[in-house]
């Protein structure tokens, strides 16, 4: 995968591990933190929300040790938006400052994190559904949209017009589908380099803190 990434010039970027949203996230985790640290990306704990009290115990133990990203796998782990967990431990995450990177969209999600102060990635915001995530954002300093699934015309340039561009962070879904498809469309979007800039890594940087 790292060859993958730099041959595409991906040079860095966020990391979670599949095993600790799936089943394990002991393991899971510290092979992502391994991993981070040997490539020098930046580590996301993955927590199980099908286990409300121990996610929220990894999330202190992770923002205690310094980690700034969680990532809620919704999805993965059927977790509707509709749950209290998904609200609940959105508000104890951010008390704990940290970003919460999650499955889903405003439209499937969104709810349930308004209004709390949070900082929110959303991972599968669609261009189908640009619309409402700037209203959403306008209501909402801290919510950003994942680019891995804007890939409708004008979706970038419509979300920067109106909310700016630093609610964008860069996502490819590398490894599951082309990335190349992501970075031609920030290659023709029509977002100046400082624009670029802030959607390629300087979001994340602000997000996570900086590099370790």
């Amino acid at each position: 995968m790292q060859t993958r990434l730099e041959a595409a010039g991906i040079a860095g970027g966020a990391v979670s591990g599949l095993r600790a949203l799936s089943y394990d996230p002991e393991t899971g985790n510290r092979e992502a933190d391994d991993a981070s640290r040997t490539f020098g990306w930046t580590f996301v704990c993955g927590v199980d929300l099908r286990n409300p009290v121990d996610a929220e115990s990894r999330m202190a133990a992770a923002a205690d040790r310094g980690t700034r990203l969680v990532r809620f796998a919704t999805t993965r782990q059927g977790i509707p938006g509709t749950a209290p967990r998904l609200r609940l431990l959105t508000r104890r995450a951010t008390a704990l400052g940290l970003a919460v990177l999650v499955e889903g969209s405003t439209r499937s999600v969104g709810l349930a994190m308004m209004g709390l102060g949070a900082t929110v990635v959303f991972l599968d915001q669609h261009f189908y559904d640009a619309g409402e995530f700037i209203l959403a954002a306008r209501e909402e300093p801290g919510f950003h949209a994942s680019t891995r699934l804007l890939g409708g015309p004008d979706a970038w340039e419509t979300i920067s017009e109106h909310v700016g561009a630093q609610r964008l962070v860069f996502g490819a879904r590398s490894g599951w589908s082309e990335e190349h498809s992501a970075l031609e469309r920030l290659r023709s979007s029509g977002l100046d380099a400082t624009q670029q800039g802030l959607v390629t890594s300087g979001n994340l940087l602000r997000l996570s803190g900086g590099p370790r």
